[in-house]
């Protein structure tokens, strides 16, 4: 089965307002914004994600990427920067998502899930019970540093369709896409939205040109259906 809409798209690891305005300007409906977290590209300060999230205009949604495993220190993380959505990338070890939908009424939570193999199908599954989402990436959460995002590498696509195929919350589709494989991703995961990083930058910046091809070939991927 062929996608039936175009994915939205989700720019990560944006490093200040121009980078910002240009994602949105090529038609970004997300962007990504990170805090401290173990790994990863794009680290930003708090004072530059609350910059950021308040130059975003009411249609683009806002993720703060975030490793805290304490809901107290997202919720208060969250009231400081002033984003719309929190991109949980660790496990929850401290409280329940239920305690941040009580806290944070209109905040989305997307739950990050690391797929490493078929065991992150059932972790999918318990997870879209309790967010608005999952973002399906490429991290990988036993190491000794774990990678929690921007590693630049692609997990099974199989197995991310499966997930997709198998839970009532929408997936974005994370982990090592490029304007030369962004298209075959679609075609096969059929995503609600993709996420992108490293594919669309040059020595870490957001390079226009590469942004360009990913935006087209995202909409090339509806436009062959």
């Amino acid at each position: 089965m062929e996608p039936t809409r175009t994915p939205r798209v989700k720019i990560c690891c944006i490093g200040n307002v121009a980078e910002a305005k240009l994602a949105i300007e090529y038609g970004a409906s997300a962007l990504g914004l990170g805090s401290e977290i173990p790994s990863g590209l794009g680290i930003i300060s708090e004072g530059l994600i609350a910059q950021v999230a308040s130059i975003v205009p009411p249609a683009v949604s806002s993720f703060l990427l975030t490793s805290k495993p304490d809901t107290l220190a997202i919720i208060a993380q969250q009231r400081r920067l002033g984003v719309n959505t929190i991109q949980i990338c660790d496990q929850l070890q401290s409280g329940t998502y239920d305690d941040l939908r009580q806290a944070l009424p209109g905040i989305a939570l997307i739950q990050v899930i690391h797929v490493t193999g078929s065991e992150s199908i059932e972790e999918a599954a318990s997870a879209a019970l309790h967010v608005h989402g999952l973002l399906l990436n490429s991290g990988n959460e036993s190491l000794e540093l774990k990678e929690l995002g921007g590693t630049g590498k692609i997990h099974s696509w199989e197995i991310s369709r499966r997930i997709r195929e198998l839970v009532d919350v929408p997936i974005f589709l994370a982990g090592g896409l490029t304007p030369e494989n962004v298209s075959a991703a679609i075609q096969h995961v059929e995503p609600f939205g993709v996420d992108v990083c490293s594919g669309v930058r040059t020595e870490g910046k957001l390079d226009e040109r590469k942004l360009s091809k990913f935006f087209n070939q995202v909409s090339a991927s509806f436009d062959s259906a």
